[in-house]
């Protein structure tokens, strides 16, 4: 749908586990793996595809998913392992060198100034907004994780719908009748049109806020 290849690293999801406290995860999941065990597919990946720029999960997970916790050290371990030629050594197809990413940026969706805009602007338009229950529970941890700060604003609003479509093509994880797809696109074109991020770690030189993720690295790699 997107019209890029994904790569799956061979790990088995860890679930969401519920309840107080929360059953044990699964033996042998994901979030259970040794790190390194767990960063070396990533390594190998960072090393063969070469990228410029990663994008991860912050420490929380965005919300306290142990897979998305997991995928967050991992990102961090591979970006910063990819390059040293002493960590890893056999992670990469035949003799690939190693390889150092230039940008790291943490997905900054779960902001409470974006779905407040969201829930405003549906209110606007007399239409029941989904978001009352998730601003209640926000309260109630408000102590406990602090928002990160957004670097970066994407304008990618044109695009949208294409994003949405290729969620919903992942039939066992989102209901396409449910809570992440309340919001008319029309109402989050005109009140965030925005993808949002938070730049984590950076080896080019760039001025925030940025609107570009490659902002320096295009200026480095063209060079």
């Amino acid at each position: 749908i997107l019209g890029v290849s994904q790569h799956f690293l061979g790990f088995t999801d860890s679930g969401l586990p519920e309840g107080d406290p929360p059953p044990p995860l699964p033996a042998g999941c994901f979030a259970l793996t040794p790190l390194e065990d767990a960063a070396r597919p990533l390594v190998r990946a960072v090393r063969e595809f070469r990228p410029h720029v990663m994008l991860a999960y912050d420490e929380s997970g965005g919300y306290p998913h142990p897979d998305h916790i997991m995928s967050h050290k991992v990102a961090v371990e591979a970006f910063e392992a990819a390059a040293d030629p002493d960590r890893y050594p056999g992670a990469g197809p035949g003799t690939c060198e190693p390889w150092q990413p230039l940008k790291l940026y943490y997905f900054a969706s779960f902001q409470r100034g974006r779905f407040m805009a969201l829930h405003e602007e549906m209110l606007r338009r007399g239409l029941e907004s989904p978001y009352v229950q998730m601003f209640g529970q926000w309260e109630e941890r408000a102590d406990r994780r602090a928002e990160l700060e957004v670097t970066t604003r994407v304008p990618c609003g044109d695009f949208f719908g294409i994003r949405d479509e290729a969620l919903q093509a992942h039939a066992t994880q989102v209901d396409p009748k449910g809570f992440w797809f309340a919001c008319p696109l029309e109402v989050q074109r005109a009140a965030w049109p925005t993808e949002d991020y938070h730049l984590a770690r950076s080896l080019v030189d760039t001025e925030l806020p940025e609107d570009d993720l490659f902002a320096g690295v295009r200026e480095r790699v063209c060079l």
